[in-house]
């Protein structure tokens, strides 16, 4: 079987030397290729626009554009690359904001060098990636009871949103919000990992949402798991 094209990446980190250490970590994957560089986060449209990239390898402490604010950005255009934030930053608020923002993963800079490749290859295949201690976090957010003078209008948008889907998509999204892969929900819900595919497919298109990250916090919004 024939090799498809590498895993085109473009980084975006105001620090050269861990530019430098993340294109030489990449270099050496041959299914990887680094197309470009950005210094902020305002450089992201024009850098995503030269370089084509299929995944944007995002910093989040930049001096002038953020890069929550340009995953926001990138997020919200055409047919845009996927995002995984890398960061020594893990804030609660940080993460979350991360992956509402439409990223596909926020992994920690002190991850093992082979599980960031493992992980540009797990996002560029439209599967979402967490760290350990990222995961801990999303897990103790979503279990947390919410604040008793806060409205909860994002239950009640979840809810909505919910609502609108067939009994089977309802399924496939509470599938989803626990975290299941493709394969243990394939086993769960007796179909095929195809027929799932179709299905994830399906509920990014009909609740206007980029990836299964996004599926699963709207699911844990409404109290479903």
């Amino acid at each position: 079987m024939t090799a498809g094209p590498p895993v085109r990446v473009l980084i975006v980190d105001d620090d050269p030397l861990v530019r430098a250490a993340l294109s030489m970590i990449l270099g050496g994957a041959p299914d990887v290729r680094v197309v470009g560089e950005a210094t902020d986060g305002a450089e992201v449209p024009a850098a995503v626009t030269a370089y084509a990239p299929d995944v944007v390898l995002m910093d989040i402490r930049m001096p002038r554009v953020d890069g929550l604010a340009a995953t926001e950005a990138l997020r919200a255009a055409p047919d845009p690359p996927e995002v995984l934030v890398l960061t020594t930053f893990d804030a609660d608020e940080q993460v979350l904001r991360a992956l509402r923002a439409g990223a596909s993963g926020f992994l920690l800079k002190d991850t093992p060098p082979a599980e960031i490749v493992a992980a540009v290859r797990r996002v560029a295949a439209g599967e979402a990636t967490l760290s350990p201690a990222v995961t801990r976090k999303l897990i103790a957010h979503v279990t947390a009871p919410a604040p008793a003078r806060e409205p909860d209008t994002r239950r009640a948008r979840a809810l909505r949103l919910l609502d609108d889907l067939t009994g089977r998509e309802r399924e496939v999204a509470v599938a989803l919000g626990r975290g299941r892969s493709n394969a243990e929900i394939s086993a769960e819900l007796f179909m095929s990992v195809a027929t799932v595919k179709a299905y994830v497919s399906r509920l990014l298109t009909k609740l206007d949402l980029n990836n299964r990250v996004q599926v699963a916090l709207l699911v844990q919004d409404a109290g479903l798991v």
